[in-house]
């Protein structure tokens, strides 16, 4: 195996790992706070789904020639980076809707042609985790539409959550073609199917018209159709806003890290039960032998 494709894809797939135990965090902040019962139960659902994503993920990883434990040490060190949307906060409960609506829709949106990538494992895993994350994305959905087709202040509760969100899910999908540092490469090599416009463009064209249904308007003015290309026309990303984010300069950077870190600490000793009894396990074994 080529290193410089070897290294690809350690950070491409540690990354996507990072970015779905990193997710669980915005929406954990809901689970006791979620309105019913039901929408607890399936909160809870989709938060344990993500940290399994995770797993997967660096398990995928792993067959690379990584740790798992040097992994999970970048991303506490700061050395490693998640997917920018979760440093953004959860003010609402509508913010829960338009993350699984907006954000898992765009992570399938990316996350479907790596189901066909050129390196077995990571394609294995994502088979998985696109068909629960499209459980995801209408969960979210659900619960918009509930929220549009609710009272009022839940009308206002879901446009103000949209308006919030819009935007940094369009950025998800990474600076544009003429920007990218790893487009070009990842395309030759086959871990990446489309470039980052042409994804992004097939998520506008696909959300845009379900912000219709939902009685709900996109916070871009410069969103129109253009019948000539069958596309929609949006406007100017800032893209400074995103860079800004992946600096370590977005609202919820170092909540986010803490919070990762100090679970790393706070879960030490079950490590560490575990390890004990694994070696005890061993030695019976060994014993009884």
């Amino acid at each position: 195996m080529p290193e410089a494709y070897r290294q690809t894809l350690i950070r491409q797939i540690s990354q996507h790992a990072h970015s779905e135990i990193v997710g669980m965090l915005p929406e954990g902040n809901w689970i006791s706070r979620a309105p019913t019962l039901r929408r607890k139960a399936v909160l809870i659902a989709k938060v344990q789904d993500e940290g399994g994503h995770g797993m997967y993920l660096y398990s995928a990883a792993e067959t690379l020639g990584i740790e798992r434990e040097q992994m999970l040490q970048q991303l506490l060190a700061g050395t490693a980076k998640y997917s920018s949307i979760f440093n953004y906060p959860t003010l609402t409960w509508a913010d829960v809707g338009a993350i699984g609506w907006l954000v898992d829709g765009a992570a399938i949106m990316n996350q479907i042609p790596i189901c066909r990538c050129s390196y077995g494992p990571y394609a294995r895993a994502m088979v998985r985790i696109c068909k629960e994350e499209s459980f995801h994305q209408r969960q979210g959905f659900e619960i918009m539409l509930a929220l549009a087709r609710g009272t009022p202040a839940q009308q206002a509760m879901a446009q103000d959550a949209l308006s919030r969100w819009w935007w940094p899910s369009i950025m998800m999908f990474g600076p544009s073609d003429t920007e990218s540092k790893h487009t070009a490469q990842s395309m030759r090599w086959k871990i990446k199917r489309f470039t980052n416009d042409e994804l992004r463009q097939k998520f506008i064209d696909i959300t845009a018209p379900q912000a219709k249904f939902l009685g709900l308007r996109i916070p871009d003015p410069d969103l129109a159709w253009d019948e000539a290309s069958q596309h929609f026309k949006f406007g100017e990303i800032d893209w400074s806003e995103f860079h800004a984010v992946l600096k370590g300069n977005g609202p919820c950077n170092r909540e986010r890290l803490e919070a990762r870190r100090s679970a790393q600490e706070n879960g030490r000793w079950v490590r560490e039960a575990a390890a004990a009894h694994a070696e005890k396990q061993r030695a019976r074994a060994q014993q009884a032998a």
